[in-house]
């Protein structure tokens, strides 16, 4: 799918969102027709979250890797929309808090980028760090994020 921060791939499996990757590629197993009920309610949601209706994704996820992955990962979705932590944050949030390079590996290993916001994992000292997509998309997805929260502040 087309989004402002270039082409997304979409992968399913089973009834499960198992891929967001950025550019193109192939599908993880048979590629799904584009009128499956789950890669529509996938780009409806991410579009809604690039318009910034959205701000909780509520997919089925396939999350497959290592206990330590999955950890973090669910760790990146508790970070609240439009807020950031550190690599030794989710550290600290998985229970190692020795562990911060192996969180910055968890996140580059995140097979649902945007989803499963890894983008909200900054620096120590506040620099924006890491990215597979790139930091111009991690930027922007922050960006997005943060000009989204005050719009909302101010409209409450």
């Amino acid at each position: 799918m087309a989004s402002p921060i270039g082409d997304l791939l979409l992968g399913a499996d089973d009834d499960e969102l198992c891929r967001l990757s950025f550019g193109a590629g192939r599908p993880p197993r048979a590629p799904r027709s584009d009128d499956d009920p789950l890669l529509r309610a996938a780009v409806d949601q991410l579009d809604r979250y690039f318009r910034g209706v959205l701000i909780r994704f509520t997919l089925p996820l396939a999350l497959r890797g290592s206990d330590f992955e999955r950890r973090v990962w669910a760790a990146l979705r508790r970070i609240p929309y439009g807020e950031t932590r550190s690599y030794g944050d989710i550290a600290k949030a998985v229970g190692d808090p020795q562990a911060a390079r192996a969180v910055g590996i968890a996140n580059n290993h995140n097979p649902v980028a945007v989803i499963v916001p890894c983008h909200r994992v900054i620096g120590a000292d506040g620099k924006l760090v890491g990215y597979g997509g790139g930091l111009h998309r991690k930027r922007h997805l922050l960006s997005l994020e943060a000009r989204v929260s005050i719009e909302r502040d101010f409209a409450s």
